[in-house]
């Protein structure tokens, strides 16, 4: 179990990567104790390594997020030619190259063949060209004959000389400003105006971004490494407005290392080395969203209550107790 001030995070027994937000930056209600046995002496408890407990939640309290870094741009490669590129406006809102778009051709051929298109209910993405390319690539429908859709992207959206990528038959797909790149500064980190957005993703609902104009973004102030954590923190617990249960999220480089960053510091090294690495171009890592604060209301679909009909049955360790 890690913690990082009110900040938990656990390893499930699925080596996947636990997340529980009960952050003071915002409103969260009293943490769950932890579950023991009765049959288990504490003081065995207390002198067992913490980090060979495993998390143990009821499943109504946790999501599962697919988090994605975007394919490469063209503001990775000028970039790593030339840090001064990241300066260039002519890299302004920079979208996939073409070495991108076979990036996000393979993801979606993986995110295919392991049945995760079946599962997602609903994709974020970044209000920004080569996040939002990503996102439709990775997670969009396919044309059917004779069946009628709103195209997710529009032919050669961006200048790409890609396809139209079809909503058909997918999750429903929403930007949102929470999770993008750093701001200020550089502007292949400037998104451009909504308006322009809308008729290249027709099928990506806006409603969710406040401004017509990118008014986050300054020129002469790059956000801070802590500014990002924070925003980050307040994505998670935005997160548990959504009813969603599985979630695939698209979005940046320093975003995705610097919220993840938040974590891991008293957990065992080699999970805090897998979890707060950067983000490979089109990487996808899946992670379980823990609800210990008690954000969230769901109400759990397979849980069943039991007694029906009702009748007898107290446990023999518990009328052994009450004798």
């Amino acid at each position: 179990m890690v913690s990082m001030g009110n900040l938990l995070l656990v390893e499930s027994s699925i080596n996947s990567l636990v997340f529980s937000q009960v952050s003071a930056h915002f409103s969260f209600r009293r943490r769950l104790p932890a579950i023991r046995s009765s049959s288990v002496s504490p003081s065995i408890i207390s002198d067992m390594d913490t980090e060979m407990i495993p998390g143990l939640y009821p499943l109504r309290r946790c999501k599962t997020i697919h988090l994605v870094r975007h394919a490469q741009g063209f503001h990775n490669v000028e970039g790593e030619k030339d840090y001064k590129a990241y300066l260039s406006y002519d890299l302004l809102d920079a979208q996939l190259t073409p070495l991108g778009w076979q990036q996000v051709h393979n993801l979606r051929k993986h995110v295919q063949a392991c049945g995760l298109h079946k599962n997602i209910e609903l994709v974020i993405t970044s209000p920004l060209l080569r996040t939002m390319q990503t996102a439709v690539g990775a997670f969009g429908g396919e044309y059917s004959d004779g069946i009628d859709a709103s195209p997710l992207m529009v032919a050669n959206a961006g200048k790409s000389n890609h396809p139209a990528i079809s909503s058909l038959n997918c999750p429903p797909f929403i930007a949102v400003e929470l999770c993008r790149e750093h701001l200020g500064v550089h502007p292949c980190d400037k998104r451009r105006s909504i308006s322009d957005y809308r008729p290249l993703f027709p099928a990506i609902d806006f409603s969710l971004i406040e401004h017509e104009e990118d008014v986050l973004w300054k020129p002469d102030v790059r956000e801070e490494d802590e500014e990002v954590a924070i925003r980050g923190m307040k994505f998670l617990n935005w997160l548990w407005t959504r009813k969603e249960k599985e979630i695939a999220i698209v979005s940046h480089s320093g975003f995705l290392y610097h919220t993840l960053s938040t974590f891991g510091k008293d957990c065992n090294p080699s999970i805090k080395s897998e979890m707060c690495t950067h983000f490979a171009n089109c990487e996808l890592r899946s992670l379980v969203l823990v609800d210990k604060s008690m954000i969230g209301s769901n109400t759990s679909t397979t849980d069943f209550p039991g007694k029906i009909p009702n009748g007898l049955d107290l446990p023999s360790d518990v009328a052994e107790k009450d004798q």
